[in-house]
């Protein structure tokens, strides 16, 4: 067990347990939704379909997920009092859902008033959350570059929101952008500045404490959170409306940046004290092997440059990231966050009277290792629709069936977690009798 860790600050077990249970259901609708457009939806990166979809999993999936970590991580790693975190749960977690909700709807019907109702419901939401936990984060006394990576973050998901209000607000006919310019500012913050920089500092705990592998080198720990943001503050300059050949370099230079995250991480897990492998390692490996992916298909583009003006060559990055890279590794942390947690709150409950029941008792092994093994099915079919547009539909359905099966399996884990908490409880009414 990790030695800093803060038990005692750890928010309700409801806090974050709400986002973790809603997170795979947008999973499950953006499959269905992948099924039913079927060809069309990898027709372009810009279809209505496909930005639909990838919606539903970046502003619903992802960030309903990595909302709930990060108010559970805060306090018990990062030692922030974050304020109020049920009621902050209570607010955030259910316009983030209607607001996510209203801008899918608004890419696939259009509508310009959906997208301007989507963008206040955001603003509204996560402007609430990053004060708040942008606030835990500064007047903490911890150290370490867990904490940095975490702070970076935060800034990385404040400029995604600036920068998707600014672009639904223009959908929606409030004022003109350049779109296809700001989209791509938008994404590479969204998926480097905020999503992968959280994956940084939580994996910089979670791996080593989890997967007991060695820490990660401190040089690399420090340098990889400054070493992403100024690719992204350089990546943002096309925002002048220049967009000069040397950015390819910086894309290719962030795209390192992520290799190199990968590499390191692959090589830890390799030194872990415990050679038995499991699914939950499993995940954040293919994860990693996605992210090493990436790398090479970006410098492919790059390098041939016919290749990457392709239509199919935005979509295979996006396939990669979105599903291979992030889902992964967010369902592989949820199937170790979710069981640790659940120990967590019973041995509270339990005191000194009781035992509480094992993590591997939460959820079966077995169950997570059929929907870790269906979700990489998913990727690859995913990955084979890209140039071959015929299968969308059953990757589609692949997708959402292995989506389903995790919220289930989490499920299970908070059914697990009630059951076991009710027998402490009637335990402690016995003996008081």
């Amino acid at each position: 067990m990790h030695p800093n860790l803060s038990f005692e600050q750890a928010p309700p077990i409801s806090v974050p347990y709400r986002f973790f249970l809603t997170a795979p259901w947008f999973g499950v609708a953006a499959g269905l939704l992948l099924a039913w457009l079927g060809e069309d939806a990898f027709a372009s990166r810009w279809t209505p379909g496909i930005l639909a979809i990838t919606h539903l999993l970046v502003a619903g999936f992802m960030l309903q997920a990595m909302c709930g970590a990060l108010l559970q991580f805060i306090p018990v790693a990062a030692g922030g009092n974050v304020w109020k975190p049920r009621l902050l749960a209570a607010c955030v977690h259910p316009l983030l859902i209607l607001a996510a909700a209203l801008l899918v709807t608004a890419f696939l019907t259009t509508e310009s008033r959906l997208f301007l109702a989507a963008s206040h419901l955001f603003a509204l939401a996560l402007g609430a959350y990053v004060l708040v936990v942008g606030t835990a984060l500064v007047r903490t006394p911890g150290q370490g570059n867990t904490l940095w990576a975490l702070r970076f973050a935060v800034v990385g998901l404040a400029v995604t929101l600036i920068l998707g209000v600014l672009l639904a607000q223009a959908l929606g006919g409030l004022h003109s952008l350049s779109l296809i310019e700001v989209t791509q500012v938008h994404a590479a913050w969204g998926l480097g500045g905020w999503a992968l920089m959280l994956v940084f500092g939580v994996s910089y705990y979670v791996v080593p404490m989890f997967q007991l592998t060695p820490a990660y080198p401190a040089w690399l720990a420090k340098a990889l959170p400054p070493a992403m943001l100024g690719v992204l503050s350089l990546w943002s300059f096309q925002l002048s409306g220049r967009v000069d050949g040397w950015q390819r370099g910086v894309f290719i230079a962030g795209l390192a940046t992520a290799g190199v995250y990968a590499v390191a991480t692959l090589y830890l897990q390799a030194k872990r004290r415990r050679k038995v492998s499991d699914p939950t390692l499993v995940l954040f490996r293919g994860a990693m092997f996605a992210l090493l992916a990436i790398f090479a298909s970006g410098l492919l583009f790059v390098l041939i440059p016919s290749l990457g003006e392709e239509a199919m060559a935005p979509l295979w990055i996006g396939v990669l990231a979105i599903p291979g890279v992030f889902v992964s590794v967010i369902s592989g942390m949820l199937y170790k966050i979710v069981p640790f947690l659940n120990w967590l709150h019973l041995q509270q409950l339990a005191g000194l009277t009781q035992v509480p029941p094992n993590m591997r008792q939460m959820i079966p092994e077995r169950a997570i290792t059929g929907q870790m093994r269906l979700h990489f099915g998913a990727v690859a079919a995913m990955l084979l629709a890209v140039p071959v547009p015929s299968l969308s539909r059953a990757a589609g359905l692949l997708f959402a069936a292995s989506c389903a099966w995790l919220g289930w399996n989490l499920v299970t884990g908070v059914r697990a977690y009630l059951r076991f908490k009710g027998r402490i409880l009637a335990a402690d009414s016995g003996h008081e009798s």
